[in-house]
């Protein structure tokens, strides 16, 4: 007669195989929206684990953590029996990133030929790097920017269409409201850029720049 194969069977070893795709899978899921060319490189899994095989197993990120450069994907199982282990993995999102061409002192307007755009790993540079020439182009240098450099947008302003000492035109907005009366303005700002007003009243106020000599209030 056969022996059994049921009573006091041991419980069969999880393939790590298994647990790669599974982390593979869900990184491929979670940076489908990134920018640019995503590259993953995945650590194996240490094939001497002793765990069980599990039924359903499910991929998670620990709070807080985010698929940018080096990091780590968790792998748990509910049952036969309850484990989890994390993967260590590293992503590489390569996009189009504008850099000088040259020096460039601060104060100076930037020119088409004073940028280009080089594919570079956004994981390894810091956030707010411009991904459109023509995002700088026209703008001023805030600081010296040194050759070959990523540009920023904090490194970079619009050059100035309100200047100080300027009488400029203040638009109140408001809810079914516009009224424009005369200011002087205390500061340089650009399009876009934040600028004080002191109006005819005495009363200091802060509007946003909307083109040349016109100030924006809400």
């Amino acid at each position: 007669m056969a022996a059994s194969t049921t009573a006091g069977a041991m419980p069969q070893p999880q393939d790590p195989a298994a647990i790669a795709q599974v982390v593979a899978a869900f990184v491929r899921a979670q940076t489908q929206g990134l920018p640019g060319r995503v590259e993953v490189n995945q650590a194996g899994v240490d094939p001497r684990l002793s765990l069980t095989r599990c039924d359903n197993l499910e991929a998670f990120q620990p709070p807080g953590a985010r698929l940018w450069g080096n990091s780590t994907v968790g792998v748990r199982c509910q049952s036969p029996e309850r484990w989890s282990l994390f993967v260590p993995v590293q992503v590489h999102v390569w996009n189009d990133v504008v850099v000088s061409t040259r020096a460039i002192p601060r104060g100076q307007v930037l020119k088409p030929d004073d940028v280009a755009l080089q594919n570079l790993d956004l994981t390894q540079l810091p956030k707010g790097v411009l991904t459109d020439t023509g995002e700088a182009v026209g703008k001023t240098a805030s600081g010296h920017v040194a050759g070959g450099m990523p540009v920023r947008a904090d490194m970079l302003r619009a050059v100035a269409v309100v200047l100080q000492g300027q009488t400029v035109r203040v638009v109140f907005v408001g809810r079914g409201m516009r009224v424009s009366s005369e200011g002087r303005a205390l500061g340089n700002a650009g399009p876009g850029e934040s600028v004080q007003v002191k109006t005819a009243s005495g009363k200091l106020i802060k509007g946003i720049v909307q083109g040349p000599g016109v100030v924006e209030v809400r």
